[in-house]
């Protein structure tokens, strides 16, 4: 690959973090660098014992090279180090913290090209980036407005996303072609919006360079110095830029912002996720469905290629690309992520406080418009946890959809995403583009097989000025705007549009109680009593779709094949109000709290909130979980320690976040109480298998709902059974304590 003169200048200005000729008389000459917090060598003699030592010749760390030649040595403190072996003592390098100055600038002074470019990072490992541009358009039409998607699926393979998809679908599939899962950064962007976007390989993944860390202080940085790369290309209108994607690209944004750039303008994160435990291990039990196999394909296509890896890896070593080639080097060197989640069963390790989402979000600084799905069956919908993170940032703007992971992309919100990033991003007076409206057209019925609709048209096209239009965009777009019944809008039943709306200055706090009491009821004052049941999450399917946790897409069509089973015989408690008298807009955090004894140390719990009509058929809600040796002080769960249930009855608050859903006069709230697994799409729970011998009880008098209510009615029928998005639908059936 043509290496420029600024390039060059920017690898000289690394020689003090990365060396590459070993200074031993014994000929074994390795590359080294040093990085946030780890040093890394490649080309060592594949089983050289090594060690790194400090300035003061003090072990740091210590390792044997791999069978690529390489090693990673983690959790260094700033400063200087350099590994020593048999026949090897390398040049020094360069170590860094979070906290540490950035680079100098001249290592942002390298120039990009359309297509695949290799953008080096301050540790000397480079990362894949594809600048893709409008149809027709070349570099030398901009500046563009520019966006960038950074994520670990196949996103910079430098080849046309549409036309791949189009190959495959008629049997002659393009292996240098983007996933469909980056159409945001690859696609929107770029043939929607008219901007320049660069598709940004994640270390460890693809051609990029290093080891694959999953969200660590790496990656983060990573992002930094690509933004501030990006930022600085003559093509680049403005030399600001924003972040755009969805799922694994709108989650990799919370970090990258948090680092603060200079030069990043605004991001458009949907479909994240507030935390990488909730996801993986929700309620502390280890989600061995979606987040499972999800993490498996990244384990997967982290091998070094031309073997393993992604389908691009091999195609581009094949055709000669020797970056790529080089870069495969270290990738022996990614942690066992499955051992790294077994030896840490608690919130309190290492590996999730450095890849806490909240902590990012508290830095962030710059414009965010946050999306997400009220029942997203993939990284779940604990997001809105993300939201009181953002307080600080007044330019925050949050769209909750109810739904599954793919609606973030629904129309009705493309069109203020469109506005947000003309805005804020390429600093325009919002206009509709030609190609926006009729490309609903065709996304829409591909991913949900419901009836194609129009993009609705931007607001605020007649603004004089973009003084005048970010003044509009602010005083008429609420902090919080929350999409209900999504299926039964104007797409047709179960098609991806919202009926109605509610608009809110803030996350919601008001909250009502509805206590359990005897027979099954859900009342508004407590009673007396107790209710037994004996736990069994092998009775019922693990989850609602059978293929769900491995086919991304099995939730999103109009009307999904459900397996939604009741907890049978005394495996499962129901409690039922009393036909509502008036309709309740239900949005915001709920939970259930149980006062409870048990014949186990640990017991697993999982309550769901559902609505029964006037017909008799089910629609659920929101579902959370719980592992008891988790329930804290029990008014809220602390995941960073264990303590087994005492004896006698201990109170447990079990979180539903968030609880989303317009219940209307006339119909019932149902909750339900079991062992975990069987109400969720996608997501399966490893708890134990109790054979039906545990036994739960529950004492009444101080067991109930927590329901987050905000005023106004439901308008209205609402979608028929199966057709709201997001949620199952079955005929009701009592439990057998009656409700």
């Amino acid at each position: 690959m043509r290496r420029t003169a600024a390039a060059v200048a920017a690898a000289t200005v690394l020689l003090a973090a990365v060396g590459t000729v070993g200074e031993s008389a014994a000929a074994q000459p390795v590359h080294v660098g040093g990085g946030v917090s780890q040093a890394y060598l490649t080309d060592a003699r594949p089983g050289t014992a090594l060690t790194l030592v400090d300035d003061a010749g003090n072990r740091a760390g210590s390792g044997v090279a791999d069978s690529l030649g390489s090693l990673i040595v983690r959790d260094l403190q700033p400063g200087r180090y350099r590994f020593v072996g048999a026949g090897i003592k390398s040049a020094p390098v360069e170590v860094t913290g979070k906290d540490s100055p950035p680079p100098a600038p001249s290592l942002y002074g390298q120039t990009l090209h359309e297509g695949l470019n290799y953008i080096t990072m301050r540790d000397g490992v480079s990362l894949a980036a594809t600048v893709r541009l409008p149809y027709g358009k070349k570099l030398s039409d901009g500046p563009f407005p520019t966006v960038i998607e950074y994520s670990g699926y196949q996103n910079a393979a430098p080849d046309d996303l549409v036309v791949g998809a189009v190959g495959e679908k008629v049997g002659l599939k393009d292996p240098q072609a983007p996933d469909t899962s980056v159409i945001v950064g690859s696609t929107l962007a770029t043939q929607m919006l008219g901007f320049a976007s660069v598709s940004l390989q994640m270390r460890g993944s693809g051609c990029s360079g290093g080891d694959f860390g999953l969200f660590d202080d790496v990656a983060a940085f990573d992002a930094y110095d690509a933004i501030e790369t990006v930022g600085r290309q003559r093509w680049v209108s403005g030399h600001r830029v924003g972040m755009v994607g969805i799922s694994f690209s709108g989650i990799s944004q919370m970090f990258a912002a948090g680092t603060r750039p200079p030069h990043l303008a605004a991001i458009a994160p949907m479909s994240t996720t507030d935390d990488l435990y909730s996801t993986g291990l929700p309620g502390g039990i280890y989600n061995k469905g979606f987040a499972n196999s999800w993490l498996r394909e990244r384990v997967q296509q982290a091998q070094p290629g031309p073997a393993g890896g992604q389908p691009w890896v091999r195609a581009r070593i094949e055709g000669g690309d020797k970056t790529c080639a080089n870069n495969q080097k270290l990738r022996r060197q990614t942690q066992n992520v499955f051992k790294l989640i077994r030896d840490n069963p608690t919130r309190a390790a290492k590996v999730y406080q450095e890849r806490s989402i909240p902590d990012w979000a508290d830095r962030i600084d710059v414009p965010v418009f946050l999306v997400g799905a009220a029942q997203d069956e993939q990284t779940g919908p604990n997001w809105v946890n993300l939201i009181k993170h953002l307080d600080h940032n007044p330019n925050v703007w949050v769209n909750i959809i109810n739904g599954h992971h793919f609606d973030s992309l629904g129309p009705q919100i493309l069109s203020r995403w469109a506005e947000f990033l003309q805005l804020f991003v390429a600093n325009q007076v919002p206009h509709t583009p030609p190609n926006m409206q009729p490309l609903g057209t065709v996304v829409f019925p591909a991913a949900t097989n419901a009836p194609g609709q129009q993009i609705p048209p931007v607001r605020f096209s007649d603004s004089r000025t973009v003084a005048a239009a970010k003044a509009r965009f602010k005083a008429q777009t609420p902090r919080l705007w929350a999409l209900f019944d999504n299926g039964g809008g104007a797409a047709g039943p179960g098609g991806l549009s919202s009926a109605w709306q509610r608009s809110l200055s803030a996350w919601p706090t008001s909250t009502e109680r509805m206590f359990l009491n005897d027979k099954g009821r859900l009342g508004s004052r407590p009673a007396g009593g107790t209710v037994s049941f004996a736990p069994n999450p092998l009775n019922r399917p693990l989850n609602t779709l059978k293929n769900a946790s491995t086919d991304t897409a099995a939730a999103w069509g109009i009307h999904p094949d459900y397996d939604w089973r009741p907890a049978p015989g005394r495996s499962g408690l129901g409690f039922i109000s009393a036909p509502l008298s008036r309709d309740k807009v239900v949005l915001g955090n709920g939970s259930v709290t149980l006062r409870l004894k048990s014949t186990a140390k640990v017991t697993d719990l999982q309550v769901t909130v559902s609505e029964v009509n006037g017909r008799g058929q089910e629609t659920s809600v929101g579902t959370g979980v719980l592992r008891s040796s988790f329930r804290g002080d029990g008014t809220a769960p602390d995941f960073t320690t264990q303590t087994p249930l005492a004896d006698g009855f201990n109170q447990i608050t079990i979180p539903i976040n968030p609880l989303m859903h317009g219940f209307r006069k006339g119909s019932r709230i149902r909750v339900t109480v079991s062992a975990p697994g069987g109400d969720l799409p996608s997501w399966q729970f490893s708890t134990p298998a109790t054979g039906g011998k545990v036994i739960d009880t529950v004492d009444l008098s101080k067991s109930y709902v927590t329901i987050p209510v905000i005023a106004g009615e439901v308008p209205g029928a609402g979608p028929d059974c199966g057709f709201l998005r997001g949620s199952a639908c079955r005929a009701y059936k009592p439990a057998f304590n009656g409700g």
